[in-house]
């Protein structure tokens, strides 16, 4: 088995898989040859000298072939410390072997890349989170409608981690959970009601759309930056002609941007929805 590096974004399995790999090689009593750590609390070089390069300059356990060292976000440690843990990887290959887990593979130096098989996790596809979800919901004694379950994945885009935390949250507005329920809990627009919102402003009255929003922000306690978050997904679902969309998705990334540089959110998202229609009408009449 050669050095491994996972990288992916969150909630993907990269750490899941790390654990399945030790159980796998040495049973039940795998965490005698095992050291796990999370690089981005021990991230300095201090840790990789005494307590990495500690634990495999020892033989392994029984019969075990080699010693594992997990190091979680490793792309958070430090330059001198990726260094010192090269020089370790060098030093003890014969007894010891590594799985790093990073967010970004850009955050590893290249001599540790190189010494190890990379794969890269992807998020989850939708069928694996909302069938895990409704395994959860039922071991749990949660009615869950399939709508709440696919709120959560639009939420959570992948991350299996967020959806389970989202799923406990929802768990707490009561047993019986819908699409609203999850909205409610997470503070943010159920995907139905937004897209209702939006299609209101592109092609239908445009004042009762803006009422809509304002009592959205106002009286639902929706923050501006989640909500341009989500008309950003549901703009790119809207049923236009798909050379529109690229303009679409740059009206709404400079709301983003301007209410992060402090702009007013609601006239930002007021300003993005029409011209968005502009757009579409323009289209239309063309």
């Amino acid at each position: 088995m050669p050095h491994l590096l996972f990288y992916g974004p969150p909630g993907t399995g990269k750490t899941t898989m790390a654990l399945v790999l030790a159980r796998e090689l040495y049973g039940e009593y795998w965490r005698e040859d095992v050291l796990e750590l999370n690089a981005s609390d021990e991230r300095g070089i201090n840790v990789i000298r005494e307590r990495v390069k500690e634990f495999a300059r020892t033989a392994p356990v029984g019969k075990a072939p080699f010693k594992l060292v997990v190091l979680d976000e490793a792309d958070n440690m430090t330059s001198d410390a990726q260094q010192a843990l090269r020089r370790i990887m060098e030093m003890y290959a014969a007894t010891t072997r590594f799985i790093l887990m990073a967010n970004y593979v850009s955050g590893i130096i290249e001599p540790i890349q190189s010494r190890c098989a990379i794969f890269r996790f992807s998020p989850l596809p939708k069928e694996a989170v909302i069938a895990r979800l409704r395994y959860i919901a039922e071991q749990e004694g949660l009615r869950v409608s399939q709508e709440a379950l696919e709120a959560i994945f639009d939420f959570t885009q992948g991350d299996m981690r967020r959806a389970i935390n989202a799923l406990q949250i929802a768990s707490t507005m009561g047993k019986a959970i819908d699409e609203e329920a999850v909205a409610r809990a997470l503070g943010y627009v159920s995907p139905s009601m937004l897209r209702q919102i939006i299609n209101e402003a592109v092609s239908g009255s445009f004042s009762k759309a803006v009422a809509q929003i304002y009592g959205i922000v106002s009286d639902g306690g929706v923050g501006e930056l989640e909500l341009i978050r989500q008309i950003h997904r549901e703009v790119l679902r809207l049923d236009v002609p798909e050379h529109l969309k690229p303009d679409l998705a740059n009206i709404v990334a400079d709301a983003h941007y301007a209410i992060l540089r402090g702009a007013n959110g609601l006239i930002q998202i007021y300003g993005s929805l029409a011209k968005i229609r502009k757009i579409i009408s323009s289209n239309k009449k063309s």
